[in-house]
C-alpha cells in the first residue's frame, strides 16, 4: 500500500518511549507499529460495531414506520399527513 498521507500529532514522553520500546522488541518501525495498532483498532474497534447497531436501528424503523409508496408527485407536501393517517390506523388494529 502506497502511502500518501501524512498525520501527525502530539503525545506525552512516556508514551512515545513505550511505542519506541514496543517498535524495537518487534524489529519494526515505529511507523509501521502504528500503522499495525490503528490498522488492528479500527478493524475490532466499537466503529464497526456502532455502524451494525446503526443499521439495525435503520432496519427497526423501517419496519415499524413502513414505507409511503406512490406515484403522486406531491407525497412530500403531505407526508405529515399520510404518516400520522397511516399510524393512527396502525394503533386502531
Amino acid at each position: 500500500m502506497n502511502k500518501t498521507e501524512v498525520y501527525s500529532w502530539r503525545l506525552n514522553a512516556e508514551l512515545k518511549d513505550a511505542l519506541e520500546e514496543a517498535a524495537r522488541l518487534k524489529e519494526t518501525s515505529m511507523a509501521h507499529l502504528l500503522d499495525q495498532i490503528v490498522s488492528e483498532w479500527l478493524g475490532n474497534s466499537l466503529y464497526h460495531g456502532e455502524a451494525e447497531e446503526q443499521r439495525q436501528l435503520h432496519q427497526s424503523a423501517a419496519q415499524a414506520l413502513g414505507r409511503i409508496r406512490g406515484g403522486d408527485p406531491t407525497r412530500s407536501a403531505q407526508v405529515k399527513q399520510q404518516v400520522r393517517a397511516r399510524l393512527k390506523k396502525r394503533r386502531a388494529s
